[in-house]
């Protein structure tokens, strides 16, 4: 496909997608200051739980808190190189390509980090319940790292493949390296072979995700039935997995947010599709990224009086 037709390309996405932008200053900043606010609330949320995450021993010795950490710092990323996308959109601000593609590929890799965390922390749970009494020489501290170590370098290659597919593109041939458009995932999917890799990526990410959650979730549902298993940690376990279920679900509502309203914006009004944007980036992009932290802050007895003491601005007691 020629550079004209790649430019098409853009252009149409670009003519689709620019819902992001009012007519005014004033709504500008109205639409920043409503992403904005609550962005910043779940960040300060998500700060606090990774500073209590790492205020006690037993958080930094215990493998399902060390995933937790993992995910959080994941998702506080992406928190908040998403909100920094949207105010450069809203403020009509273009990048360089190489800046455009630095902060859209690291969004990449901390979005896939999340699911691929919570199959790990789906499969501690199972082990947990199904073979109790190995799980101590199962799940250890060497082998989170190691499984840590495994998501990143999985999410890197991914990444990897993506910058090499771009090099394909003839940047040569542009007038500028400055974006004619702002910059957005969809704005740097330069080729065809370089979105269809990232669509088929990301369904074989989330239908595996999915399978590993379901197949625990399962798992954990007959051993729920033994009479040797402890009902009370089998259903503890099991509302977790359905946790982890829900997350995953909300984590592969992002991937169609731009899809969804490029949809709508071809049948609805400017003004209605920019509410309905606003209303789906906090509820889909935002909200999913600071629920690990209200989850476990809530249900998880060790962490619940350490994270109020923190939000409270208090020392936790040692």
């Amino acid at each position: 496909m020629s550079l004209q037709c790649f430019l098409k390309m853009a252009n149409a996405i670009q003519s689709q997608t620019n819902i992001t932008v009012g007519q005014g200053l004033l709504e500008r900043a109205l639409f920043c200051t409503l992403t904005t606010v609550p962005c910043c609330v779940f960040l300060f949320i998500n700060g606090t739980m990774l500073f209590t995450l790492r205020s006690k021993t037993v958080f930094c010795e215990t493998s399902r808190y060390i995933l937790l950490f993992n995910l959080l710092i994941a998702d506080t990323v992406q928190l908040a190189l998403s909100q920094l996308l949207y105010i450069l959109a809203a403020c009509r601000i273009r990048l360089m390509y190489p800046l455009c593609g630095v902060l859209t590929m690291l969004s990449d890799l901390t979005n896939e980090i999340s699911p691929l965390t919570l199959v790990v922390m789906s499969l501690e749970r199972y082990v947990a319940v199904c073979y109790p009494l190995r799980h101590s020489t199962i799940i250890t501290i060497r082998n989170t790292e190691v499984a840590i170590i495994v998501v990143w370098v999985f999410s890197s290659l991914n990444v990897l493949t993506k910058v090499i597919l771009l090099l394909d593109f003839p940047f040569e041939n542009l007038e500028s390296l400055q974006m004619k458009y702002f910059c957005a995932r969809e704005n740097m999917l330069l080729g065809r072979m370089s979105d269809n890799y990232d669509k088929a990526f990301t369904y074989f990410l989330f239908v595996s995700a999915g399978v590993a959650v379901t197949s625990s979730y399962i798992g954990v549902m007959i051993a729920a039935r033994s009479a040797s298993t402890d009902k009370a940690s089998s259903r503890k376990a099991r509302n977790t997995l359905l946790l982890h279920l829900g997350q995953l679900g909300l984590s592969l509502s992002s991937t169609i947010h731009n899809p969804l309203l490029i949809a709508m914006s071809k049948v609805l009004d400017r003004i209605i599709l920019v509410r309905i944007q606003i209303f789906l980036y906090v509820c889909i992009i935002i909200f999913p990224r600071c629920l690990s932290s209200l989850i476990y802050g809530i249900r998880d007895q060790t962490i619940r009086p350490i994270l109020i003491y923190n939000l409270c601005f208090k020392v936790p007691p040692f």
